[in-house]
């Protein structure tokens, strides 16, 4: 006869055998893009990651506080930053722009493979890690950390999926007469002459790529250029169907648009007393952090001035140092809690360069939004938001007066805004 003990041991033991023991698990994660707006879907996902029990090491030039489970190693000294940049050194065509991105990518990998806590990882196997998570936009680059310790890699894409680089990501290439490719200044190629340049566009994009990186790899070779690189098991992505038109995902894609949005803060006293005092209501104006407001042309920064002395509103301006000729209604600072501000019932309207983490913000806060795009997937996201009648886009060099009064008026006066 079976003893209760017995009885005990195999059912332990057929547990142990269908439900193993749940561990936490050790993840390292590189950060090559010294940039806020990239940072902030990969900081949400490791925050998501470090809240459920798993430790993370994290490479990166950017803090994002101390908590249990979490390791920065801070590499700002060793990558470019891309806070703060004038407008004359924005890169704006395809070919400045890729050649830019390769530059910096391979740059920035190289500099974080030979930091010497990371030659530490990877040679003296100091640390047990069980998967990777990087950022990925042009490059695969980043998955050399993957291949030297032998474990998986996930992709967190801060933009939308590069389509230049989808083919050696996933092995596919979208259907150009549907999917409009990140450099297009369309969110959905509708007519035949859009379809025909975003075909162009990818092909040309495509080109340039494969022969930057080609070059790069004959003057200056990387340690991951001699082996082939591990492709990634799981990609996040920072889209979401609100906001981006559909189109074919494999199934390791996982949207996460919006994930870095958290709950509303407290505003400062003087600028919520600022808003609160506005009877018809607050604009806010930002560039966001790479492009310096206080760099725009003068003839341009005038245009703007003059606006909004005009109107009835107030106006939060997102602008670096002293404003000569600031109207009245108008209160500027280097930095607004943007996410506080824009959720605030008072905002009747964004301005905004179209930057894919505001893109979330507003869409989240329903705050209408006036566009002057100005360069990479910034054409995409603004055409994306008037495709869904959420925006008006405008030509930043080619702004009057009269024209953004106009459509500032049609906006705030919209009765469904």
């Amino acid at each position: 006869m079976t003893s209760r003990l017995e009885v005990f041991m195999i059912t332990f033991g057929i547990c142990q055998l269908l439900f193993p023991p749940i561990e936490s698990a050790n993840i390292l994660a590189v950060q090559t893009i010294n940039s806020r707006s990239h940072w902030n879907p990969v900081r949400a996902v490791l925050r998501t990651l470090t809240d459920r029990g798993h430790n993370v090491t994290v490479f990166t030039p950017l803090e994002d506080g101390d908590r249990e489970g979490y390791t920065v190693v801070n590499v700002s000294d060793d990558l470019e930053s891309r806070l703060g940049t004038k407008m004359s050194e924005i890169k704006r065509s395809t070919r400045t722009m890729i050649a830019y991105i390769v530059n910096t990518t391979r740059t920035s990998c190289g500099a974080i493979f030979k930091n010497p806590l990371m030659r530490e990882i990877f040679f003296n196997k100091s640390r047990v890690f069980d998967v990777v998570v990087t950022e990925a936009l042009w490059l695969d680059c980043v998955s050399y950390a993957a291949n030297v310790l032998q474990i998986p890699v996930i992709y967190v894409m801060p933009s939308p999926i590069v389509t230049h680089s989808e083919r050696s990501f996933f092995g596919h290439v979208p259907n150009p007469a549907a999917v409009s490719n990140l450099l297009f200044w369309r969110g959905v190629p509708k007519t035949f002459p859009d379809r025909f340049a975003n075909t162009l566009h990818i092909v040309y994009g495509s080109w340039l790529l494969w022969r930057e990186e080609r070059r790069h790899r004959q003057i200056q070779p990387l340690a991951c250029d001699a082996m082939e690189l591990v492709k990634p098991s799981l990609t996040f992505t920072n889209t979401h169907f609100i906001t981006e038109p559909s189109r074919p995902l494999s199934p390791d894609i996982v949207q996460i648009g919006g994930i870095h949005l958290t709950s509303p803060g407290q505003i400062p006293k003087d600028i919520l007393e600022f808003i609160d005092d506005a009877p018809h209501g607050v604009i806010y104006f930002t560039f966001g952090s790479v492009v310096l407001m206080s760099s725009l042309p003068e003839d341009v920064l005038s245009v703007f001035r003059e606006c909004f002395s005009k109107i009835p509103q107030k106006v939060l301006w997102k602008y670096e140092g002293d404003m000569k000729d600031k109207p009245k209604n108008v209160m500027t600072r280097k930095w607004f809690p943007q996410r506080d501000i824009l959720l605030h019932p008072n905002m009747k309207l964004f301005i905004s360069h179209g930057g894919v983490s505001g893109v979330y913000e507003t869409v989240d806060a329903g705050v209408p939004v006036l566009g002057f795009p100005i360069f990479y997937d910034q054409p995409r996201n603004i055409d994306n938001l008037v495709n869904a009648g959420m925006a008006i886009s405008m030509d930043l060099n080619a702004v009057t007066k009269d024209k953004l009064l106009s459509a500032i008026s049609q906006i705030v006066n919209d009765e469904k805004s």
